[in-house]
């Protein structure tokens, strides 16, 4: 814009004459980031109807009202990292590729005070360096940040990146830090970073001082819980070797931290993860007799990468088949978590573990997986994230290979379970119904209960619907809320991974679940009638026929009735099974060929009468 453009705007609105810095520095070819439409280029100002033309990623040519501008967007300098990506490609390739600190320096540079939070240098520089590959860029930058002396680091994210006025070793802004801090958690994390860098030989001296209040925190602080007393204590040992120093009589020992095993699984739970493999060698050096057992113990409550490592570690010292009958054994007994399934379900085609796993891949496991969702889905709170159902949806062979040597029963009663589980939303269930469906067609049923309503009505008595209805009533009205009674008991018995009155109330709860459903759509399809109007000139729904053996003369009589009529004993079969579709339509004079009992046999159909009419 021009100057009188901007005249004539601040003239308008007075109240932007404090942005005229701003406005003037709206020319073509500035670059800008809009609140709304993210990174773009200013390529014209229309004078005629005074607005910028500014091209955006999908929006090229937008017309855009200065005024708004002024309030709505950033004009960027010349030397901001993302002008210059457009500017200097190459340049910014190669930093990104080969000097990734300097790049972070050039961006901080453009902030005023050469600082700005970790979320503001995040966003921008994902814009550099692209969203897919700057999670693990970035890792390994923050790496080299702490070590070089031109960039103080925050401790926090919502504090500040800084480029330095004089260089300070890492060194140097630890120990500084250290000696003004007082807080044991603190001084543990602080030494734990002199042990990530570089420490030079002449900064040695200096560091006796931190061996001694990490020595102090460790041994008196009762600010740590055991995990972190037990990893300060192993920072503390790492810093005395470097030093040079003999800590073997350092109190309290990293064995004596861990010698009563009963508090093993709560320090597991929370030790850093790179620390995870030295604890499982420190638990069998303490616990020379009793390792097997723990770390089995260890592995059962096992969360993330650390159940990786503890089979990695049993499987190192030759657990192998003792591994493969403990998986076998909790998936009998339905105590594999969600973590140890998650491992198997991602590991059981690898070549590593594929042997170790092939016995566990049956619908046993599906059954176990769906358990471990519907538990964790109850604990969570809100809409948190539940990965092994994240990993059932999106692993497309897993159905159909825990599947491979199910029957259609078991299918559908896991297909049921699926339905009722609450760690799935309905658009995923329908997608897994799916692959359950593309194996078994049969179980098309379970998702299109609507066209059975409509398409596949049934015939009943009065009396039969109205003992379905009953039944119906008392599991609404008695049994699930006596269920959800038992749940809730057994819930307040303690921890529900080790609550055996909880797992048989839950299970209690699939089934119930299942014949409420299954109940509900069979009562929609059911049609009530009274048999009045069967006729005498075919077998029909409400028709006695009596039949004569071909093979002997003898006579045997049945009466066809409704769906949920049948009584063996009294010669009543309902219409829906074989025998009564066989006999559905046959005239008298007709033959039909039967088989009852293990016996085929053929009979002529002698005499056709009405139910209602032999009733009465």
């Amino acid at each position: 814009m021009n100057s009188e453009a901007i005249s004539a705007i601040i003239s308008k609105h007075p109240a932007l004459k404090a942005s005229k810095a701003k406005l003037e520095a709206m020319e073509p070819g500035a670059y800008v980031v809009h609140r709304s439409w993210g990174f773009g280029q200013i390529k014209s100002f229309e004078e005629a109807g005074q607005r910028l033309v500014i091209d955006f990623k999908g929006k090229k040519g937008h017309h855009m009202d200065p005024v708004f501008c002024a309030t709505s967007m950033e004009v960027l300098p010349a030397k901001h990292i993302l002008a210059r990506k457009e500017t200097e490609p190459a340049k910014v390739k190669a930093l990104i590729e080969d000097d990734a600190v300097q790049l972070v320096i050039d961006t901080l540079s453009a902030y005023p005070g050469k600082a700005a939070s970790a979320i503001e240098l995040e966003i921008v520089l994902t814009q550099v360096v692209g969203e897919e590959k700057f999670k693990k860029w970035f890792s390994n930058v923050k790496k080299q940040l702490v070590k070089d002396p031109r960039v103080g680091v925050p401790a926090k994210k919502t504090e500040a990146y800084i480029v330095r006025d004089e260089p300070v070793s890492a060194e140097t802004e630890i120990m500084e830090e250290f000696a003004n801090t007082r807080s044991a958690r603190r001084r543990i994390s602080l030494a734990e970073d002199l042990l990530a860098a570089s420490i030079k030989e002449e900064a040695k001296a200096s560091l006796a001082q931190v061996l001694s209040g990490i020595t102090e925190a460790v041994r008196d602080s009762n600010q740590l819980d055991a995990s972190e007393r037990l990893y300060g204590a192993f920072v503390r040992d790492e810093l005395a070797k470097i030093l040079g120093h003999d800590n073997h009589s350092a109190n309290p020992s990293q064995s004596d931290l861990i010698k009563e095993a009963r508090g093993l699984t709560a320090i597991a739970e929370k030790i850093p993860v790179h620390f995870q493999s030295r604890f499982l060698d420190l638990v069998k050096e303490t616990h020379p007799l009793e390792w097997r057992e723990i770390v089995f113990a260890l592995l059962k409550t096992s969360q993330g990468k650390f159940t990786t490592e503890c089979i990695n570690f049993l499987l190192e010292h030759g657990q192998t088949d003792e591994l493969a009958a403990a998986l076998k054994r909790w998936k009998t007994e339905q105590n594999l978590r969600a973590p140890v399934l998650l491992w198997i379900i991602k590991n059981r085609h690898s070549k590593k573990f594929a042997k170790l796993l092939h016995e566990l891949i049956t619908p046993r496991l599906l059954g176990a997986i769906f358990f471990a969702i519907d538990y964790e889905a109850l604990q969570s709170a809100g809409t948190r994230r539940i990965p092994l159902a994240e990993a059932l949806s999106d692993d497309a062979d897993l159905i159909s290979d825990l599947l491979a040597s199910a029957d259609t029963e078991t299918a559908r009663d896991l297909g049921n379970s699926l339905l009722l589980n609450q760690g799935f939303e309905e658009l995923t269930k329908k997608s897994l119904l799916a692959r359950f469906i593309k194996l078994f067609p049969s179980l098309q049923s379970l998702v299109s209960g609507e066209s059975e309503t409509k398409d596949e009505q049934f015939l009943v008595s009065r009396e039969s619907y109205e003992k379905k209805r009953v039944e119906y009533e008392d599991i609404v009205s008695r049994r699930i809320p006596e269920n959800s009674k038992a749940i809730s008991v057994a819930r307040e018995h303690g921890d529900l991974k080790e609550n055996s009155e909880f797992k048989m109330a839950k299970q209690d709860q699939s089934v119930l679940m299942g014949q409420k459903a299954q109940l509900e759509r069979d009562l929609a399809r059911a049609r009530i009638t009274d048999f009045s109007e069967a006729t005498t000139d075919q077998v029909s729904v409400g028709t006695v026929v009596d039949l004569r053996d071909v093979a002997n003369g003898k006579a045997v009589r049945y009466s066809v009735l409704g769906a949920w009529d049948s009584d063996p004993d009294a010669h009543r079969i309902a219409y829906k099974t074989p025998l009564g579709q066989a006999l559905m339509g046959k005239k008298v004079g007709e033959h039909v060929k039967l088989k009852i009992g293990s016996a085929h046999q053929e009979y002529q159909i002698a005499g056709i009468t009405r139910f209602v009419d032999a009733k009465s």
